[in-house]
């Protein structure tokens, strides 16, 4: 059994929805939906009024968003019967959000409010399914994806409900589930947050132990470098877990860097596809190594570096640990790290406390702050034996000013850093160096 994930502007439309319905039929497989694209903004929306308590500009954002599921509706089913049990869903899931307009509204109703849109999405879709003749099932998510007090995902409880749950229909085609949301451990409805409907998708591959998980999308896969700032950029066709999770985590928006974690550690490939081409093979993502290959670069805007210079540094003990706790003090993440006899150099991409960081790590040394800075990672299979790599890289950077180079932490990554301004020359230039020489 495979697990297939689409995204919201997969079914973003009657007709989208009707393509991947051709996608979707024919094997015994669990198909995980996003909200329809769009949705979820206004469902956000919808939330903001009802904290400002403004009932009635919440309600001009339900009714338009009702009107517009209601000609989705007429656009996607053929028969009388479908269209009534199609509308009445959608009657029954803005009837509720409705309810909100009139009571105290916090963050917790605000999640119930979110989760309608892939409710609605689900319903639809089995709705179609099952008129065109497909015996499909609807899984509700909230009746197996829980997180426990940490507001972490609990696999044990969601294998066990969710097998027991596959077992109640032996003679289903096809299921039909939600991304996304979830239950907390108080029995609340909430959600995964981190990578949405794709860490559904990872969550119930590995519950299932799944042939494959297959991530669709409206982009083929992963692409060796930025397709918005380079020409001629192709797909990469395999990548190592870890090389996904650096592309992911420095850039490449196809796919949140935490949410294949399960996937990997319970060696299920994942493919990301396109929906668009569906022929097309696209990316797969396994635990597998193409030894002394540069696959692919990725690129993370709004970055800035600090350095703190000391002479008192100099084989003096505690120091890095002082640095460090200035950052974990103010709540944020370091990127990169570079290390000198006389100073440290990191980078942030969280702005929020800078000030602040910045008057404490004057207690140590001088500091300097450079802002609007780049990370360009480089990604592939880097072990510290295979020669000449290095070479190569900075090689292509050789008409670029680097502020940093951070190697070592991994051995699948080197991360540089440059101006905001060199960005689009410097990805280019490793392209040309490293794919199209």
């Amino acid at each position: 059994m495979k697990v297939l994930k689409f995204g919201g502007t997969s079914v973003g439309s009657a007709q989208r929805m009707k393509e991947v319905a051709k996608l979707i039929t024919g094997e015994r497989n669990i198909v995980v939906l996003s909200a329809m694209s769009g949705t979820t903004n206004s469902l956000v929306e919808i939330s903001d009024y009802l904290y400002k308590k403004n009932p009635d500009g919440a309600n001009e954002v339900i009714n338009k968003l009702a009107m517009k599921y209601y000609d989705h509706v007429e656009e996607l089913y053929s028969t009388d019967e479908y269209k009534k049990k199609a509308k009445e869903l959608i009657k029954h899931h803005f009837d509720y959000i409705r309810t909100f307009t009139k009571d105290l509204f916090t963050l917790f109703e605000e999640k119930v409010v979110l989760a309608q849109g892939e409710l609605i999405s689900t319903g639809m879709m089995n709705l179609y399914l099952n008129e065109t003749g497909v015996f499909s099932v609807l899984l509700p998510a909230l009746d197996y994806m829980r997180t426990d007090k940490n507001a972490e995902p609990d696999p044990v409880y969601i294998k066990e409900r969710l097998e027991k749950m596959l077992e109640e229909h032996p003679d289903a085609d096809l299921f039909i589930t939600q991304g996304y949301i979830c239950r907390n451990a108080y029995g609340e409805i909430d959600n995964l947050q981190r990578g949405g409907s794709d860490y559904s998708a990872s969550l119930i591959g590995a519950a299932i132990d799944a042939e494959e998980i297959q991530i669709w999308t409206d982009i083929d896969g992963m692409h060796n470098n930025d397709p918005r700032f380079v020409e001629g950029t192709t797909p990469v066709r395999n990548l190592h877990f870890e090389e996904a999770a650096e592309l992911a985590y420095f850039g490449a928006k196809i796919l949140h860097p935490t949410c294949i974690l399960p996937a990997k550690l319970n060696n299920i490939p994942v493919r990301l596809l396109n929906t668009m081409q569906p022929e097309a093979p696209g990316t797969l993502i396994s635990n597998k190594t193409e030894k002394g290959k540069i696959k692919a670069v990725a690129a993370k805007d709004n970055i800035t570096a600090i350095k703190i210079k000391s002479g008192r540094m100099l084989l003096a003990t505690g120091f890095l640990r002082k640095v460090f706790e200035t950052f974990e003090n103010h709540q944020t993440p370091i990127d990169m790290v570079t290390t000198s006899e006389v100073g440290v150099s990191v980078t942030i991409d969280n702005r929020k406390n800078l000030e602040e960081i910045v008057d404490d790590l004057k207690k140590y040394g001088t500091v300097t702050v450079d802002e609007d800075m780049v990370i360009i990672c480089v990604v592939g299979d880097l072990e510290w034996d295979n020669v000449g790599f290095e070479a190569s890289i900075v090689d292509a950077l050789k008409e670029v000013p680097v502020r940093m180079i951070s190697y070592g932490g991994s051995n699948y990554n080197v991360s540089l850093l440059v101006k905001s301004t060199d960005k689009k020359q410097a990805l280019q230039a490793l392209s040309d160096h490293l794919f199209n020489s």
